[in-house]
């Protein structure tokens, strides 16, 4: 099973999100409900690993903090964009969190790939279609709103997502959620 740990994006702010997406006007833009923050993706998981992550995710503490989403990216290849990003303002308690879930997921036996932690929420994907007319809408986007700044939430939680991949791009159901103690 293909999982990844994430904190999941406030429903208050859906509806900004919503608007960024209306407004590129390209792309396959997340469903709102699949709108998260990736602390640690750890691949395709069998069952045993799995249930020795969950243990270890589980005995995880932290307190509660705030975060805000400021500015929009894009990440992909030089040559191809592939997501369009709203940042996470720098945050030393979601630093914090991302560090203990990676210690909890290694601590399983799980091997994380080696990369800089760069907390976003992908709001929008785009395919191999993504050509110049994209290209214009998606810089007409970064020219009016690329410095967008998104009210602040409180994180109490985190979870262990499942990712079922389909033409229609991701489904993400939460296998277990672990509520601040």
């Amino acid at each position: 099973m293909r999982v990844f740990v994430g904190v999941m994006l406030a429903e208050a702010l859906w509806e900004g999100v919503a608007e960024l997406q209306a407004q590129l006007g390209c792309g396959r833009p997340v469903d709102e409900e699949n709108l998260h923050l990736t602390l640690a993706f750890l691949g395709d998981l069998e069952r045993p690993a799995l249930e020795a992550v969950h243990e270890e995710l589980e005995a995880l503490r932290f307190a509660p903090f705030e975060i805000a989403l400021a500015g929009l990216d894009t990440y992909g290849a030089p040559d191809r964009v592939e997501t369009l990003v709203l940042n996470a303002r720098p945050s030393p308690a979601l630093e914090a969190l991302q560090a203990k879930v990676a210690q909890a997921v290694r601590r399983a036996g799980v091997v994380l790939e080696r990369r800089r932690f760069r907390p976003h929420v992908t709001i929008a994907r785009f395919g191999k279609s993504f050509g110049p007319g994209a290209a214009a809408k998606l810089g007409a986007l970064m020219q009016a709103r690329g410095d967008v700044v998104l009210p602040g939430w409180r994180v109490e939680r985190f979870a262990l997502l499942a990712s079922h991949l389909s033409r229609e791009g991701a489904r993400y159901e939460v296998l277990a959620d672990y509520p601040e103690p």
